[in-house]
């Protein structure tokens, strides 16, 4: 204690810069009733992985066997990632191990998932949110979006404005580069408030940042928000594409732009509302009222001064990939998402190869040229949260078996059949809940691939018209809320470390039901009014 003042004072901005995705009992402060949860629940996944999987390959399935193996062993991972008896990323790295060690592919294709496109979007986008961290560019965008009229004086308003401008966004952009660009500011918010509740004794001074409520709020609107902003367009996500194409493929109906948009518009801004109404609910903020932000923000922007030549060089970095990252949607509305010219700038722009190049920016613009001072160091990549990357690299190594290996279509049919579907209600409600199931474990862009074309000939063969039921499947692959391996933009924000599995799980949930009745709801209701399908 000095001068009055607690020594232990959490610094709030190395907290936030330095986090991680799994961190042990020791590393977290809890108190004595999480502590005992958090073993117990560990300890549980420990015995509980193993026996799973090993009860799974015992049981006498009528089903290939490499297809049963896979099964057992994305089980006992699933109650891995649950629990976190490892850390996330191992349960994964663990599961791949067993796929070579028992034989379901070798080893090469095994591990070629680790070469996506997707990994490399992940790996630029965290050198870049490096960058805008530690110069503090995302502080700046922080506080414009806290300054913004009736925005910044409750966090309520603060969540939700940040959603909206998410999902305007993923409509263009890709889900994962939004997230992406948009997790700096996100961050540069929470500290803000975290600051706020800090300087105002609202938390004790030796808080821990990362576990505010406020924060997984933030952070999951971030994540869900880019899903529900991208089925507002055909462009907004691949599995819009992959749906819009098995359905003209299999129904001769061509769903036009402005179709899908018409249809999707109602349908998203209910899901946005009923996103807030949970989040809000689950994830309660420590404080509604920020009284005096104004003021708060005010002085602290007036503090910052002018852009420093590191944040210049992050700008410029930031901007090249942002705006190379929209020019395929932005050429998808001129010459139309089916033009040999979208074709071929949205192949060389490649949202992976796009977030490397804007990486390596950072390293090429100097901050001082005599001393050749760069804007990065590699330190500073290193240090990015590598963890996640192999995390979502094991996500898509089981999505692309569950495809490869026919599991996925053979859990589908096998459904269908013991289920007896006959009309369109009960093929569409399938639809929509084995979308979501599946996309749970695997990318939503697989989940479109595998699902879509298993509910068409099911339908076909119930003499049903397969536009609805295959469409709805088609919204519902952008769901799967529950884990980090989910989806892409899941992973991002749950390497962030502010989201706690837990509460992913529990507000991913609820979404996914919210979300599944909406679509059930609202999907045929908008078909017919907007004209499309049979």
């Amino acid at each position: 204690m000095a001068d009055g003042k607690p020594t232990n004072r959490t610094d709030v901005d190395q907290a936030l810069l330095g986090h991680s995705t799994y961190r042990g009992l020791g590393e977290q402060r809890l108190s004595p009733a999480e502590e005992k949860f958090e073993r117990g629940r560990r300890t549980v996944g420990l015995w509980l992985a193993p026996l799973v999987a090993i009860v799974f390959l015992a049981l006498p399935l009528d089903i290939p066997g490499h297809q049963q193996t896979l099964g057992g062993i994305l089980l006992g991972v699933i109650v891995l990632w649950i629990t976190e008896a490892v850390p996330i990323p191992i349960g994964g790295l663990i599961g791949v191990a067993f796929i070579v060690i028992l034989n379901v592919v070798p080893p090469d294709a095994a591990l070629r998932p680790f070469g996506s496109s997707t990994i490399f979007t992940f790996i630029g986008a965290f050198i870049l949110a490096q960058a805008m961290l530690k110069h503090g560019l995302a502080r700046r965008f922080a506080f414009r979006i806290l300054a913004l009229p009736r925005v910044g004086s409750s966090t309520t308003g603060v969540i939700v404005a940040f959603g909206g401008i998410t999902c305007v966004l993923s409509a263009f952009v890709s889900n994962t580069a939004t997230v992406a660009m948009l997790l700096p500011t996100a961050l540069g918010i929470l500290g803000v408030i975290a600051k706020l509740l800090q300087d105002r004794g609202l938390v004790a001074a030796d808080f821990d940042p990362l576990r505010l409520r406020v924060g997984a709020a933030i952070m999951l609107m971030l994540a869900y928000g880019a899903s529900v902003g991208g089925l507002l367009t055909p462009v907004g996500t691949p599995p819009n594409l992959i749906g819009r194409g098995l359905i003209e493929e299999a129904t001769g109906e061509r769903i036009s732009f402005a179709q899908w948009t018409a249809t999707a518009l109602p349908i998203c801004a209910l899901m946005f509302v009923a996103l807030a109404v949970v989040l809000l609910l689950l994830n309660r903020p420590e404080i509604r009222r920020i009284e005096g932000v104004a003021d708060y923000v005010a002085g602290e922007r007036a503090a910052m001064g002018p852009l420093s030549r590191a944040e210049k060089n992050t700008l410029i970095a930031f901007g090249v990939t942002v705006t190379l990252w929209i020019v395929p949607g932005i050429v998808a509305l001129v010459a139309g998402n089916d033009s040999d010219v979208y074709a071929v700038i949205s192949d060389r722009l490649d949202e992976g190869i796009v977030a490397v190049l804007g990486a390596s920016l950072l390293y090429l613009l100097p901050t001082d040229w005599r001393r050749r001072e760069f804007t990065l160091r590699w330190r500073d990549a290193a240090e990015i949260d590598w963890g996640t990357i192999l995390l979502f690299g094991t996500g898509i190594i089981f999505g692309s078996l569950l495809a490869s290996t026919g599991l996925a279509k053979t859990l589908g049919e096998t459904a269908s059949d013991a289920l007896g579907l006959s009309s369109v209600v009960p093929i569409t409600i399938f639809a929509v809940v084995l979308a979501i199931v599946v996309s749970e474990t695997t990318s939503n862009t697989a989940s479109a691939a595998v699902v879509v074309p298993i509910v068409i000939p099911i339908a076909v063969a119930a003499g049903v018209d397969p536009f609805v039921p295959a469409l709805a499947a088609t919204f519902a692959a952008s769901f799967g809320f529950m884990l980090p391996v989910s989806t892409p933009q899941n992973a991002v924000v749950y390497g962030s470390g502010v989201v706690p599995i837990t509460k992913m799980i529990r507000s991913g949930i609820s979404f996914d039901v919210l979300g599944a009745v909406l679509i059930l709801l609202g999907l045929p209701v908008m078909v017919a009014l907007v004209g499309i399908g049979g």
